[in-house]
């Protein structure tokens, strides 16, 4: 989801070499350089994560400004598979509330009332460590499928 592009960002690089991934101006280190822009000190994403626990306006504007984004790209995901869950991880999620809001208010806002009825947006229980466990999880199934095993019987 990192690499899709999102309208705010559309001049900002990305180091995938595109312009305007979400990654470019939702994830940590992205909220981290927009805050430095405003003289706010933040030199990662778990800066943005210290400030925003600490209350400082800035920083919580700035990730409920990448809920949104990240809200954006989503809004597509729910019309595609209607989803009953989207559970919202990463390094980011440590911040709790304040991203998942933004999320929530672009999605219920511009998804289908549908679509949206029983979807539930929560933070991931795995938090920092959600995209290892998926990646664990693919590389499972992958060595578990029905192919593989034939693979290794013929």
């Amino acid at each position: 989801m990192g690499h899709v592009r999102v309208a705010r960002g559309s001049s900002v690089p990305c180091h995938c070499g595109n312009q305007g991934c979400l990654e470019a101006i939702a994830s940590g280190p992205a909220i981290a350089r927009a805050l430095r822009a405003q003289g706010v000190a933040a030199e990662s994403g778990d800066d943005v994560v210290t400030l925003v626990q600490r209350g400082n306006l800035d920083a919580i504007r700035a990730v409920r400004q990448a809920g949104r984004d990240i809200g954006e790209v989503m809004t597509a995901c729910v019309s595609l598979m209607n989803p009953s869950v989207i559970a919202v991880g990463g390094s980011m999620s440590r911040v709790g509330e304040h991203l998942i809001a933004g999320v929530r208010e672009v999605v219920y806002t511009r998804s289908m009332p549908l679509a949206t009825e029983h979807l539930a947006i929560v933070p991931s229980a795995a938090a920092e460590t959600a995209a290892v466990i998926g990646a664990g999880m693919l590389a499972i199934e992958h060595a578990l499928s029905p192919e593989a095993f034939h693979s290794l019987a013929g």
